[in-house]
């Protein structure tokens, strides 16, 4: 029998939503969404050097518009800090607060935890299985954006001509 692809698409946004659902729950207590604290817990990882918008929007391909709401959102509850770089007086870097590294053990174990609960059961050959087979698709969609892209520029110097 062969599997039912919309019916995967649909399943996977589903484990998606699910999954941010059970790590919200998780790090609500210290009143931020689970994509807060993935984001609070990358730039706590970088506060030695510090980490910008561009670094932190390469690392999880978000816009820089959702990003630069979301990182307001934790300067205003006074879990980072934005400096000037040294290297580029034009460029702000991100640096966690002592605020920040005080919630850093509980909001790392609190989405560690919702991971271990959303892979239990798997074996390790499973869960290898699994990480090769969702590249594969990532990399299914990026070689179509790229074509996309590529299309596109095509388009535009036909129509310059």
């Amino acid at each position: 029998m062969e599997a039912d692809r919309s019916v995967m698409i649909q399943q996977n946004r589903q484990i998606s939503i699910q999954f941010e659902l059970l790590a919200n729950h998780a790090t609500a207590r210290q009143g931020l969404t689970a994509v807060q604290a993935r984001i609070l817990l990358y730039i706590l990882t970088h506060s030695e050097k510090g980490t910008s918008l561009t670094h932190i929007q390469q690392q999880f391909g978000c816009s820089k518009a959702a990003l630069s709401e979301l990182v307001k959102q934790l300067r205003k509850k006074g879990y980072v800090r934005s400096e000037l770089s040294e290297q580029d007086n034009r460029c702000k870097i991100l640096v966690g607060t002592d605020k920040g590294e005080q919630v850093r053990d509980f909001l790392s174990s609190s989405i560690h935890s919702a991971i271990e609960q959303l892979y239990n059961g798997f074996s390790p050959e499973e869960l290898a299985a699994l990480d090769r087979l969702q590249k594969m698709l990532l990399d299914n969609l990026s070689a179509m954006r790229q074509s996309d892209s590529d299309n596109s520029n095509y388009n535009k110097e036909v129509s310059k001509s």
